[in-house]
């Protein structure tokens, strides 16, 4: 008899909060450079027995963007940190596709996956801002289809040199003077269009085999990658029946390259206000959005709809915005809320400071237990990236105070049952593929 299915839990840490005022709450900790509060998020999400933490980047900045991606620690770095003072939890950030280099990539997170025991997830990520490519010595961002051309063959590349050598490959024999099995390494030399490495890597095959791969686009072309190598899919989604209907699509698309369907798991990020009542919670959304920077809140809503809203009125219907190559998901589902439920721009605009285009939920504990349950049982999610406003108190609430009550429907594990995060997911080791 099987058991009962479970959801899959992440924390997406932006240590100065995912609501771009959560660090002017009294009692939160701000800054993405705060090393020991990353470590006690970290620590307090492995105590919530979450499947994994998780970390965005992008490599620019400005001093308009959200609070927590002005200033920051570089992430794969940081996992490395945060594989010393965890035990269980994975870990898992982001890395560009687009201006990173495979072999050097492939090091990096392998080496990850070995000190961590095997807890290591990629985010594939082929760089949403433009502004990044001149960073790089780079004229121009190459267009969105380019980029995940590119991101698939780079992922290629990185998996060619994560298999250069087999399993069992350590010999250690002092009496015979055999340091490693010379037939187990081999030379991948992968020649692309965009990308080439000959190898081998100068490194054992990871614990996992290969990290557990995230991916996010919601376009065609980002579908397409993520029914081709996905493993996690964050998503952004405020209707549960679209939701459901990405969720099907993703694994349908799954199949049909020769993958089952229980080895994708869909994420969507939910933002959760908790209080000891839905008033409570309604009062605390209320002084966020009191202490949000109005002109902060514009440029992270514009950009979500990759496009410059200076000049239009804010308190107009939601301009009707032709797509652009960014963001395509958030600008999709951020136009779709803004015509159902009539939206003037600064009313996006407002949600969007609140919860970066993710679904919110504000209200007590069962309230918040009772909206996941809502979405995971109606087949619309595996899972859920938590993103709270601020830390560590709102996660505090949310691993204190919903994770019991998840516990105690059986939705939620109640202590880790694996040592991988691909243990936790329930996905497999891929086998060797030299």
């Amino acid at each position: 008899m099987s058991s009962p299915r479970q959801m899959h839990l992440g924390c997406f840490i932006l240590a100065a909060g995912h609501h771009i005022a959560g660090w002017r709450m009294p009692e939160a900790e701000a800054g993405s450079e705060n090393l020991d509060l990353v470590v006690r998020v970290a620590q307090k999400a492995e105590q919530g027995k979450f499947d994994l933490v998780f970390l965005a980047d992008a490599v620019n900045t400005r001093p308009d963007m959200h609070p927590s991606m002005v200033l920051r620690l570089e992430p794969l770095t940081l996992l490395a940190a945060l594989s010393m003072v965890t035990k269980n939890i994975g870990l898992a950030a982001t890395a560009s596709t687009t201006y990173t280099e495979p072999y050097n990539l492939a090091r990096y997170l392998g080496s990850i996956d070995h000190m961590s025991g095997g807890r290591c997830g990629w985010n594939i990520v082929t760089g949403a801002f433009a502004d990044a490519a001149k960073n790089f010595g780079r004229e121009k961002h190459p267009e969105h289809d380019e980029r995940y051309a590119m991101a698939t063959e780079f992922v290629a590349c990185v998996k060619a040199l994560w298999d250069s050598c087999e399993d069992g490959i350590w010999q250690l024999d002092k009496a015979a003077g055999r340091f490693i099995d010379a037939a187990k390494m081999h030379t991948p030399g992968f020649e692309g269009k965009y990308f080439s490495s000959k190898g081998p890597l100068n490194m054992s095959r990871m614990p996992q085999g290969y990290p557990v791969m995230i991916q996010a686009g919601a376009s065609e072309a980002g579908r397409d990658v993520a029914g081709r190598i996905a493993e996690i899919v964050y998503a952004v989604h405020q209707d549960m029946g679209a939701s459901k209907a990405f969720c099907d699509d993703l694994k349908r698309r799954a199949v049909s390259f020769g993958r089952s369907p229980d080895h994708i798991k869909i994420m969507p990020g939910v933002s959760a206000v908790i209080g000891g009542t839905e008033a409570e919670a309604k009062r605390k959304l209320e002084e966020l959005g009191e202490c949000a920077d109005p002109k902060v809140a514009l440029q992270v809503l514009a950009e979500r709809l990759g496009h410059d809203l200076t000049g239009y009125d804010l308190d107009a219907p939601v301009p009707d915005l032709p797509p652009s190559g960014i963001m395509r998901g958030h600008a999709e589902t951020l136009q779709a809320l803004a015509k159902k439920d009539r939206l003037t721009l600064r009313q996006l605009r407002n949600f969007v400071a609140a919860s970066m285009g993710h679904r919110l939920i504000v209200g007590t504990p069962e309230q918040v237990a009772d909206g996941l349950q809502e979405w995971f049982e109606a087949g619309a999610a595996d899972g859920f990236n938590i993103m709270p406003p601020w830390f560590p108190t709102a996660f505090d609430d949310f691993v204190d105070q919903v994770v019991p009550i998840l516990q105690k429907r059986g939705l939620f594990r109640q202590e880790y049952t694996a040592s991988t995060l691909r243990g936790h997911l329930g996905l497999p080791r891929p086998e060797w593929g030299g």
